[in-house]
């Protein structure tokens, strides 16, 4: 069973519809509220920052299932700008937009895996895995 969906990301008001169909795909595969508030979270960190720095780009989802498990997979794709350097947005406390810095590595503490690509003047892909527990 392999379930995709997707949100375009064009305006600020596309977050809300990524984090609603994320949370409503969390809640049908299984996740309690607390992994639910994790995944929307983790999508709202990931449309925000397609909105803010690429300026378009979409949030995929797809259900997988590996061996006895099963889980919800996000990928963010963007054509922007890239990201100049990775390790340096993946430092915990850093910021480009006067925001908290939580960003990034905060999405990949709440999500169990966290995979970037990311080139200058190639845009960004971001991939992401919630299991049920």
């Amino acid at each position: 069973m392999i379930t995709k969906s997707s949100v375009h990301i064009k305006k600020e008001w596309d977050i809300v519809g990524a984090r609603q169909m994320g949370r409503e795909l969390a809640k049908d595969l299984g996740f309690g509220t607390v992994d639910q508030a994790r995944i929307t979270t983790a999508i709202s960190e990931l449309a925000r920052n397609i909105y803010l720095y690429a300026g378009s780009g979409q949030i995929m989802f797809e259900i997988v299932e590996d061996l006895n498990k099963k889980g919800l997979k996000i990928i963010a794709v963007d054509k922007g700008p890239g990201i100049q350097d990775v390790s340096k947005v993946m430092e915990d406390g850093f910021s480009t937009s006067g925001g908290l810095g939580a960003g990034l590595p905060g999405v990949k503490r709440l999500m169990d895996y966290f995979d970037i690509d990311s080139a200058p003047d190639k845009g960004t892909v971001i991939t992401t895995i919630k299991w049920v527990r």
